[in-house]
């Protein structure tokens, strides 16, 4: 998965030390929306070198509301500021800039209308199969598809399941008003845990629906704060809230929420539809060949080291490797060929090297790893060797096939899940790697039964969908 929520702390914007802004300032309020895997962290200071991904303003909490809105539009002006020297953070500004006339010209006010809001691709994902269900169902309505992170809008901006596809504007109450004006939504649907107060408060206001799939909350979030109060009220303008688990269930009904139902995570019903989709990819066939064949998705520069070092010192003539690096920025791409000292294609050149001679595989392209990973009898997924979050390891699950992470996986109950049940592989160095793989290529049984016990646990926890929709009485 790409890189999990970051935080935003305006310590830098505003020139106060870390020891000033930890004595004057103690409520929190999260910005997690603003910032979400726009790489926002490379111009701001994180305050006692604790990462926080909330920020803490005033004591008083009949103040909230104000800081909050104040935030808001000191976000607005930090992001245009930063927007010149920040390729992704240009793309939020800009896009948001043509929210509300890409909505004037494509609805009308006799439209009815569902809205669908995801932070980014992630949850995009997570939301797909309610998205497509709720599609095919309200077929004379038009749908509204909203994103805040460009990671998420410029890959789906075409996406069939909506007929508007927008940036979310920033949480303003003048930017809801506005909004809601335009799009007037029978149905409201939000995924995991992008919320935004101003924008359901002013649902709630219309008596509009809206409810909260595939939620996880944790105890540290200002909802369940003894100062929260105000951001709690944001919780409760949902009609309902469909809980990842039990924990989570349990921290809303502390603060009183209780129209909640544990249905699950969606991404379960996601992967699981991969099976039923057509995988084929010619060009991987005549890459593979009949060779044992290792994929690894979403890769970061810490985990090409070690699959580089295992490639060149290691690998055998009888193993493929398929690379697909997170940033497929030419300068990266070239780094990881500088670096492989056996024969390596690339996508973008499949069709002048000749794929069966080559020994490694770089996919330096997007939108095609799900089905690559059907190729795959041994996966790596990224992202949990540094900091940046583990991305999605449902996606090579679901094939029955083991899979190798990094050691920083404490966030992703599904990958402990799946540690614990044999079926995935946590390493922290080059020799744990080496060991680790090492033993799944000699090994088929081993591999056999490792992928197996991942598939079963993709088959036991699917199911979101349909109490989701049971719900809505679809």
């Amino acid at each position: 998965m790409p890189v999990s929520l970051i935080s935003y702390e305006i310590t830098k914007l505003t020139h106060v030390t870390n020891e000033r802004f930890m004595n004057n300032v103690i409520i929190k309020l999260s910005f997690n929306k603003l910032l979400y895997q726009i790489e926002f962290f490379k111009t701001i200071i994180y305050f006692q070198g604790n990462y926080s991904k909330e920020m803490y303003f005033s004591s008083k909490e009949k103040t909230l509301g104000f800081i909050y809105n104040t935030g808001i539009h000191l976000a607005n002006l930090g992001l245009n500021m930063l927007s010149p020297f920040n390729t992704k953070i240009k793309r939020g500004v800009n896009g948001r800039t043509c929210t509300f006339n890409l909505l004037n010209q494509h609805l009308n006010k006799t439209d009815k209308t569902l809205w669908f809001h995801c932070a980014s691709l992630g949850e995009y994902e997570q939301g797909l199969p309610v998205f497509k269900a709720l599609r095919e169902h309200y077929k004379q309505h038009k749908i509204v598809l909203s994103f805040f992170s460009p990671s998420g809008y410029e890959i789906q901006k075409n996406s069939p399941v909506a007929d508007v596809i927008v940036y979310i504007p920033l949480d303003t109450e003048s930017n809801a008003k506005r909004f809601l004006d335009l799009v007037n939504p029978e149905l409201t649907v939000f995924v995991k845990y992008d919320i935004w107060p101003n924008f359901l408060k002013a649902l709630k206001k219309r008596q509009g629906r809206a409810i909260l799939i595939s939620a996880a909350f944790r105890k540290s979030q200002s909802y369940f704060k003894w100062y929260g109060k105000s951001l709690k009220q944001a919780l409760f303008t949902f009609e309902h809230i469909f809980t990842q688990n039990e924990h989570s269930k349990n921290l809303l009904e502390s603060i009183g929420y209780t129209k909640t139902t544990v249905a699950g995570d969606t991404r379960f019903d996601r992967v699981t539809s991969q099976l039923s989709q057509n995988n084929n990819l010619d060009f991987i066939k005549t890459f593979k060949q009949n060779k044992l064949c290792i994929v690894a998705g979403s890769t970061w520069p810490e985990g090409e080291a070690l699959l580089i070092n295992y490639i060149n010192e290691n690998a055998t003539g009888d193993t493929k490797f398929i690379i697909a690096p997170h940033n497929i920025k030419t300068n990266q791409i070239a780094h990881i060929l500088e670096k492989l000292q056996v024969k390596t294609c690339l996508f973008s050149e499949k069709d002048t090297c000749t794929l069966s001679d080559a020994q490694v595989f770089i996919i330096d392209t997007i939108g095609i790893l799900s089905k690559i990973y059907s190729y795959a009898d041994i996966a790596y997924v990224g992202g949990a060797l540094g900091t940046t979050g583990l991305h999605n390891t449902l996606e090579p699950a679901v094939f029955g096939i083991p899979i190798i992470i990094g050691n920083n996986h404490k966030k992703f109950p599904e990958a402990q899940a799946m540690i614990d049940n044999g079926g995935m592989f946590s390493i922290s160095n080059q020799s744990a790697f080496n060991t680790i793989l090492h033993d799944l290529i000699k090994n088929p049984d081993k591999r056999t039964q490792a992928g197996n016990n991942n598939l079963n646990y993709i088959k036991k926890n699917k199911g979101a969908v349909i109490q989701i929709l049971d719900y809505l009485r679809i």
